[in-house]
């Protein structure tokens, strides 16, 4: 309560202006007091106002006041500086809720500013003094305030515990070794300390080095970020451009149709006229000859009707026909005809390419709802697979009752068989996937594809990952990727020789991890699987490079 008052007094001898305690107070007419100096810098920035107020109500003064120093306020304010001030300081000093008090210090305590691990106490500045001036004392270890030295009593024999046991992994003090830790294993507390803070560093050594892997790992991965936009937004401005010109070809196209068809349709109407034209010259001249035959017909001289006769009747083949040409209304229903063909084969070839880049589309995705997220998980789908010695390479040995493949100096003595690898170093698994899976492959020395694949005959002569019917995880040194139908992905360095496979062959998921402390999801493909598919191993030399399809247990 003491306190509150010292902070109240503070409220209300502090200048609302500057919010510091009054300097040189003044009390103007409303009442409120201010610093001197903050109250006429005030008032001189209204001067041309002609007006003067008060910062805290507003009430107006006309003409200015005149200030002079409120000599009771300048008394209070020096008096609580020297007591007031003094005191909340000294309030500052002494052990709160969340301090560690001093032990020595009667009534209230004042907060401790160290703990000796000798005396097992807790000092203030004040009591802590003697252990700075006796050489006694000024052997004791001194650490923190710590409320917990309590801990290194025996709640036995109320002595110290200075020594720890090895055999129960506990500290114990030197009545507990004779009694019932005799014939342990036991050492001081410091020896023991200093054997831990070996394996401490130890471990901060090889946290540090995993934290520089992680770091290494993260700017690998912006490094793959900045590859993949830097890719993606290159495929988009040449996909702009390139569908840019197909459009700009289409609109020529469609130009030169309707042009042609104009010209054809000019030329066509105007043949047509042409020939209207000359049809309706030969009615007039027609309507005549019958005018003049018809005036004859009533001529009642018969000299003069025979006479005249001969040169009347006679009448000319026409030269013009009036049927329509059939191959010019032929022409517009071919145009016609073609435009849509081109529309057709555009559509089939525009799906098919769609239907390609749809599944070359590669993505890391660990939010996919039916993907298993830990290895316990992941554990739940594992299936045991081997190898099969009908596909095996030449070059290739099994051994581990064929769960590992060895690539081999010199050939291996095997029948021929129509599904054995001839090109290059590879084996399928004798068993097929459908449903869900998941198996580990332990790399060797040298470079590895993890692989699964349609059991095909094309696949034969090819190598996994160059063919829409296989899809190829490689591991090398320095660098990983993934291949599928001649298309690579990129990757950074595996830093693993365990790698995991999770197939769902219905939902069209296959997904890579790195296996080591734990798991790290490296991609996963999406795609439609049309056919059983079988597991594949393909090996990159130097002889003595092998791989194993690992036992999970």
């Amino acid at each position: 309560m003491a306190q509150k008052g010292v902070q109240l007094d503070l409220d209300t001898i502090s200048c609302s202006v500057c919010l510091d305690l009054l300097k040189d107070p003044v009390t103007i007419p409303c009442g409120h007091s201010y610093c001197m100096n903050c109250i006429k810098s005030h008032w001189d920035n209204e001067d041309e106002k002609k007006t003067h107020s008060c910062p805290q109500c507003r009430q107006s003064f006309t003409p200015r006041p005149v200030l002079v120093k409120s000599t009771m306020l300048a008394d209070l304010v020096e008096q609580l500086k020297k007591t007031g001030l003094q005191a909340a300081a000294a309030d500052l000093c002494y052990a709160g809720p969340e301090d560690v008090a001093c032990d020595v210090c009667t009534g209230r305590k004042l907060r401790a500013v160290k703990s000796c691990l000798v005396c097992l106490i807790s000092y203030c500045e004040k009591h802590l003094q003697p252990h700075f001036d006796v050489a006694q004392l000024k052997k004791h270890k001194l650490v923190e305030p710590s409320e917990k030295l309590q801990e290194n009593i025996c709640s036995r024999h109320d002595e110290v515990m200075k020594i720890f046991c090895r055999t129960d992994q506990q500290c114990i003090c030197i009545l507990c070794s004779m009694d019932e830790h005799k014939g342990h294993d036991t050492v001081s507390a410091a020896a023991e300390r200093t054997e831990r803070q070996r394996e401490l560093e130890g471990s901060r050594h090889n946290i540090q080095q995993r934290i520089q892997d992680r770091e290494e790992d993260v700017k690998l991965l912006q490094q793959e970020v900045e590859a993949i936009n830097g890719s993606a937004d290159k495929a988009v401005e040449d996909s702009e451009k390139i569908f840019s010109e197909l459009i700009r070809l289409m609109e020529e196209r469609r130009s030169d149709v309707k042009q042609q068809v104009r010209s054809q349709q000019e030329t066509e109407v105007s043949r047509v006229k042409e020939l209207q034209e000359k049809l309706e010259q030969e009615i007039t001249e027609l309507k005549r000859k019958d005018a003049e035959l018809k005036k004859l017909s009533h001529t009642e001289d018969h000299n003069q009707f025979l006479h005249n006769y001969p040169s009347l009747s006679a009448l000319s083949e026409s030269k013009y026909f009036s049927k329509i040409n059939p191959n010019c209304l032929k022409y517009f229903e071919d145009v016609t005809a073609a435009v849509s063909e081109l529309r057709d084969k555009l559509q089939d070839v525009l799906r098919d390419t769609w239907t390609n880049i749809s599944l070359t589309v590669t993505q890391v995705d660990v939010l996919l709802s039916q993907q298993p997220k830990t290895r316990a998980g992941l554990l739940e789908y594992k299936c045991k697979i081997t190898l099969d010695p009908n596909t095996v390479n030449t070059r290739l040995s099994l051994s581990k009752e064929n769960r590992e493949v060895t690539f081999m100096n010199t050939e291996q003595s095997y029948y021929s068989h129509p599904d054995r690898f001839t090109n290059n170093l590879q084996v399928l698994s004798r068993e097929s996937l459908t449903g869900r899976c998941y198996w580990e492959v332990e790399k060797g020395t040298g470079g590895l594809s993890i692989v699964v694949a349609y059991k095909d005959s094309d696949i034969v002569t090819t190598k996994f990952g160059d063919n829409a019917k296989s899809w190829a995880f490689s591991v090398y040194k320095n660098r990983s990727e993934f291949r599928y139908n001649n298309q690579t992905t990129p990757f950074s360095a595996l830093r693993s020789s365990r790698v995991g496979v999770y197939l769902d062959h219905s939902a069209g998921i296959l997904a890579f991890y790195r296996v080591s402390e734990t798991m790290t999801l490296l991609l996963t493909f999406k795609t439609t699987f049309r056919q059983p598919l079988y597991v594949g191993l393909l090996l990159y030399g130097p002889p003595g490079n092998s791989a194993e399809l690992c036992e999970l247990k």
